[in-house]
């Protein structure tokens, strides 16, 4: 179901996220680097999701609020439908990770121009007010790991509702087959 590009991409982003997130007092230039390399992770899996395999394209999971509120309030019922590939909430959430842990990354790369430094120093972000990025990469930092929990409690969540361990598909690649589901 998903291809090797997209469980790496996945274990890559959650390891340098966490990285980061946890070295941000202890090892300031490590928790730089974590810091880029989750930014480069996202744009790879931007550009991933209009050119690589058809299950990573963004056109065939990411759909509109209404249906990913919907499918959630079923979820809960116990009436969902699996799916092959993510579900609807599973997709909001991929959106949502993906932007904040995308704003995270930005504002520490603005933070870190603001010291002289990295890729953005010397041109006009290293100007940008220190407390408003401070506080907004802050935000988006504990944001993005609140975003985590949330979706690991899905995933375990999901996991027991279909009886599928979603943890191991996302190591393997394969997902059970659905009798009575739906694909997105």
């Amino acid at each position: 179901m998903w291809d090797l590009f997209l469980r790496i991409f996945h274990w890559s982003l959650a390891f340098f996220f966490l990285l980061a997130y946890f070295l941000v007092t202890d090892r300031l230039r490590l928790h730089s680097h974590a810091g880029y390399t989750v930014g480069l992770l996202v744009l790879f899996r931007v550009l991933w999701g209009v050119i690589g395999s058809r299950p990573a394209h963004f056109v065939e999971f990411v759909v509109g609020p209404w249906r990913s509120i919907r499918y959630f309030a079923l979820l809960l019922r116990g009436r969902a439908n699996n799916y092959l590939g993510h579900n609807p909430a599973g997709a909001a959430m991929i959106v949502a990770l993906l932007v904040c842990v995308l704003l995270t990354s930005l504002s520490g790369v603005a933070l870190f121009a603001l010291e002289g430094s990295g890729p953005l120093a010397n041109t006009f972000v290293a100007n940008w007010p220190g407390d408003l990025l401070e506080g907004g990469h802050e935000f988006f930092a504990n944001l993005s790991l609140a975003l985590v929990v949330i979706h690991v409690i899905g995933v375990v969540y999901s996991s027991y509702v279909y009886r599928e361990n979603l943890i191991k598909s996302m190591i393997t690649g394969k997902k059970k087959e659905i009798s009575d589901g739906e694909s997105p």
